[in-house]
């Protein structure tokens, strides 16, 4: 509970200052105005993304090796806050894309593989809804997993792999490095959201450990 606690007051002081260093610290973009400060947002949510299935591709791994149920449960909460942070990738790369591109989506290569990795944990959790019996369910889940993940790095390098629309990684590049304030407010909110990712693990994992238990009293109860 104390570990609960900490993530949470972590989390919240984090996030309120990336807010403020966001919308208050930083210059405006001189190129693309005040919508280029969605950056900091699209970034940092992509970055969990590829980092949840990253713990997710891991944990599957150990899961078919020990087959563990805690491991099982690592990758199902893992993989639901991915899909989550997808899905904000997809919503704020349209915010963003529509001033810029003039289009709120275009079959941009980094766009549509994004939205195939979207797919294929989406996937993940329609196997996990329609295969009853829990251990097939979990090998079959983490297969899909440990699978899925190979699209991670494909979206990631999309960029040099392919000619795209989608900006470069300007912080790496020269565009914002120039400006300290620019790279301390991406570190900022990266941090903001990789604590905001460990205090939902936490919970995830937690409720998925009560359900369980629920579910073998239950099972106790009817045997009796």
């Amino acid at each position: 509970m104390l570990r609960l606690k900490i993530l949470l007051v972590a989390s919240t002081l984090l996030m309120l200052v990336a807010l403020f260093m966001v919308f208050v610290s930083v210059p405006t973009d001189a190129g693309q105005g005040v919508i280029q400060r969605i950056f900091y947002f699209h970034v940092p949510v992509a970055w969990v993304a590829f980092f949840a299935f990253f713990i997710t591709f891991v944990a599957g791994i150990v899961y078919l090796t020990n087959r563990s149920q805690k491991w099982d449960m690592i990758a199902s909460a893992s993989a639901e806050i991915g899909l989550v942070f997808t899905t904000l990738i997809l919503i704020t790369g349209s915010i963003w894309a529509r001033p810029v591109w003039g289009v709120w989506w275009t079959w941009d290569a980094r766009l549509t593989a994004s939205l195939v990795l979207w797919l294929i944990y989406l996937s993940y959790f329609i196997i996990r809804s329609y295969i009853s019996d829990e251990d097939r369910r979990a090998r079959f889940a983490a297969v899909v997993g440990i699978i899925g993940f190979v699209d991670v790095p494909v979206v990631a390098l999309s960029i040099q792999l392919s000619r795209t629309q989608h900006p470069p990684a300007m912080i790496f590049q020269g565009g914002l490095a120039g400006s300290m304030s620019m790279l301390a407010t991406l570190l900022v909110s990266v941090a903001a959201f990789t604590v905001l990712y460990a205090l939902l693990m936490e919970v995830r994992v937690r409720i998925k450990k009560d359900e369980r238990e629920i579910k073998k009293l239950k099972e106790a109860c009817a045997d009796e």
